[in-house]
This record gives C-alpha cells, structure tokens and sequence, in this order.
C-alpha cells in the first residue's frame, strides 16, 4: 500500500506538503494542490487512522460508555452516534458495564479504558456516577458530555428530555381514554429520569382526583422479563384495572406477552402504555402505545456538543427535546366489565 512519502516522492514535492494537503490544513498552490492530488489518485493512496491522527494530532475518536450491550433502548443511540461520527470521519469506540464491582465500580472502570485508549472525547450514558467522579477527571472533564442525567458540576454538558413532563404525558392519554383504576410498573427507584416520569404519571393523576395512594404499584429492572414478572404479580394480586402503565418499553413488552400468555385480551380487556417509543414498542403484539422520547435528537445534539468541544466546530445544538405519545393499539377505552 502506497503511503505519505510515496505521495510525495511521485508528487515532487516535500512530505510536510503532501501531508498539508491529506490533512487539509496549511496553504499550499493551486498547481502544487493539483499535482498531489493526482499523485494521490494515481497510488490509489488511503491515509490509515493512525496517519489522519498524526496529521490531526487527534485520536479522532469519541468513546462511548453504556451499561449494558442488550436491548433496544442503547442500540438506536449507538447507531445514530455510529452514523453522524462516520459522516464526520470520526471513529467510535463503545465499553460497557462489565465486571464483579457494582455499577459505579463498571462505569469507572469503563471511562478509564476510553481514556486508555486515547479518545478525544467521551459520551457517558450512565446514573451511577458522582460529581465527585466527573470532579476526577480532572481537566478531561471538559471532553465529557452526558446523556440521560444531569451533574451539577456539569451541566451545560447534560442532554436529557424532560421526563417529569413525559410522566404527566402518559397520565393524560390514559385520563384522555377515560382510565381511573390504572396499575403501575415503575423502573429501578435509584434511577433518577425513572423517578421523574413516575413522579410526573402521579402528580397528574392526584390533579385529577385519583388517589394514587391506592394504586397497585410495583418496582421492576427495565427488562421484559421484569416486566411478565410484574403482570404476573399484578394479576395474582386480584387487583382491578383497566390499564397498566409501565415505565419504558421493555417491561410493557413483557408485560403484553404474560396478558396473552392468561388470556387476558389488549385493549379489549386491559390497555397498556409504554415509555421511550423503542423500536419494539411499533412491533409488539398488539403495537404498543407508548411516550414518544426523541432520543436521536437528544443524542445528536449531545454529540454535536462534544465534537463543538473536541475539534472547534460550530454544530447545531438544541436543548429542548417536545415529548409526545404515539397510539398505536395497545390502548383503548376500558371495557364496561372491566371498568365496573
């Protein structure tokens, strides 16, 4: 494979010319310009991404920290952070949670081997961290951005929708449906956007006389299996409701799959409303209704942030995320036996 000094050498021009050019940094002629660019053309010559970084004086790659490599929450986000860094001649580099320490334990020990690994800058998707751990970052912090979460140390470099408001988004379409005896399955309580949009879902139910007090209640993990293990609890309990709100997507998939498992019909006989608008909630069965986060715009502009940061670009970044709901089948006025 041909390299920098072969373009040169053909070029008949010095290597910190040709390398001028590569980089697209420094003044060169229109006819010195030209002449490498033929030379480059001519050796079909490619710079490996340890070159463009010598050239750069960049790794020119951002890491990604997430806490698990499953499910479809993560996946989009890596996918539209894969997409926008290849488009800008960027690399990603991922870690995840791994490991016997505790979540605080893997999220540093993950940050640690982005660092290791020379990127320009990090994108943390994580809650289990401290100020005091973004404080020990030291200078690097100010290449860090934050997805999901919000750190008062940080703040400006904390992207994250308004869940209190997706909270109270998912209590008025139930209310709008006509749903009062209504069951929970609220994500993890150490969770902190989890809190919000429960906190959210209540406090709209309590301004519309629901005494939330004695709804059914149940604290899962997030996954479709916590999810049949909640539906299943909810329907042994006896309890009556006609709708079942679970905290995001994964656990109202689960829970649609235990109702069918029983018997029990959607929407015809309970309705079940979702959070994030995952990719699985448009093909469940039946599709499910569910809190639309736009999470792409969220990430795009926490990733423009970071590149504005990292390279001294001027990239668009928003920082008002509109929350919505996406009805699809899973929801539906409660049935008159059901309701009484």
């Amino acid at each position: 494979m041909a390299n920098i000094k072969d373009v040169a050498r053909l070029a008949g021009v010095g290597l910190g010319t040709a390398s001028r050019v590569v980089s697209g940094k420094g003044s060169v002629s229109p006819a010195t310009l030209e002449r490498v660019k033929k030379a480059i053309a001519e050796l079909d010559f490619r710079p490996s991404h340890a070159a463009r970084s010598l050239l750069s004086g960049t790794s020119q790659m951002i890491g990604v920290y997430i806490p698990v490599l499953k499910g479809t929450f993560y996946t989009p986000i890596l996918q539209s952070i894969d997409t926008a860094l290849r488009a800008a001649g960027l690399h990603m580099v991922v870690a995840f949670g791994v490991g016997s320490g505790d979540a605080r334990r893997q999220a540093i020990e993950g940050i640690d081997f982005l660092m290791e690994r020379g990127c320009d800058g990090l994108i943390l998707l994580t809650n289990h961290l401290s100020d005091d751990d973004i404080a020990a970052l030291g200078p690097k912090q100010s290449r860090v951005v934050v997805l999901n979460h919000c750190f008062a140390s940080i703040a400006e470099q904390c992207f994250s929708a308004d869940h209190t408001e997706g909270g109270i988004a998912a209590a008025r379409a139930l209310l709008e449906h006509r749903h009062r005896k209504i069951a929970v399955i609220a994500g993890p309580s150490t969770s902190p956007d989890n809190v919000d949009r429960i906190a959210g879902f209540m406090g709209e139910l309590e301004r519309n006389g629901i005494n939330t007090e004695k709804m059914w209640v149940a604290e899962s993990d997030f996954s479709p299996e916590g999810g049949w293990a909640a539906a299943a609890e909810l329907v042994a309990s006896g309890h009556k409701f006609t709708a079942l709100f679970c905290a995001n997507d994964e656990m109202a998939v689960g829970a649609l799959s235990y109702f069918q498992d029983v018997g029990l019909s959607v929407p015809g006989d309970v309705s079940v409303l979702g959070y994030d608008d995952t990719p699985s909630a448009q093909f469940s069965a039946p599709r499910l209704t569910s809190v639309h986060i736009p999470w792409r715009d969220v990430t795009l502009s926490g990733l423009n942030a970071l590149l504005n940061r990292c390279y001294g670009s001027a990239h668009p970044v928003e920082r008002e995320f509109p929350i919505s709901v996406t009805v699809r089948a899973s929801l539906g006025k409660p049935a008159k036996r059901r309701a009484e």
